[in-house]
């Protein structure tokens, strides 16, 4: 008698040609590319996370919502997030999120998920290249730019 398993099945769509693809060059136009993408009815509303996967010449991959959560906080399952790295052949990535509230501080459970991404990252050769923490009003946080990354 065989024995039966699931079958898992891996795919990435990357239909756009890669001159196309918007270059991130900063921590100013990846924080204006995850506002102008963000849904500004929820920006307000709750705290969701989200990943821009970047090729090696720091063109977006695309954006993907990793979380959705309440008021002061959301979920980050690492385990998903490097999953979806690796599913896209991702070479390095910004972790961004929104505080509700409007405060651009970092909370010190974002500082320790921050350094365990990065932990993570090094052991898959996948470049944590910022953290950024949105608020409603556009404005934006780089952990990058503070030097706590």
């Amino acid at each position: 008698m065989k024995t039966k398993v699931n079958e898992i099945t891996i795919s990435y769509n990357g239909s756009l040609k890669v001159n196309l693809l918007p270059k991130i060059t900063c921590s100013k136009s990846a924080a204006a590319l995850a506002f102008d993408q963000w849904n500004k009815n929820t920006i307000e509303l709750h705290e969701s996370f989200k990943i821009i996967l970047l090729n090696n010449s720091n063109r977006v991959k695309g954006i993907y919502e990793l979380s959705c959560g309440g008021i002061t906080g959301t979920l980050v399952d690492i385990r998903i997030l490097f999953a979806i790295l690796l599913k896209s052949l991702t070479t390095a990535v910004i972790l961004v999120h929104n505080h509700p509230s409007g405060t651009l501080r970092p909370s010190e459970p974002d500082k320790r998920l921050t350094q365990k991404i990065k932990k993570a990252g090094e052991l898959l050769d996948i470049k944590i290249l910022d953290h950024i923490i949105l608020n409603p009003q556009g404005n934006y946080y780089s952990f990058a730019d503070d030097g706590i990354l």
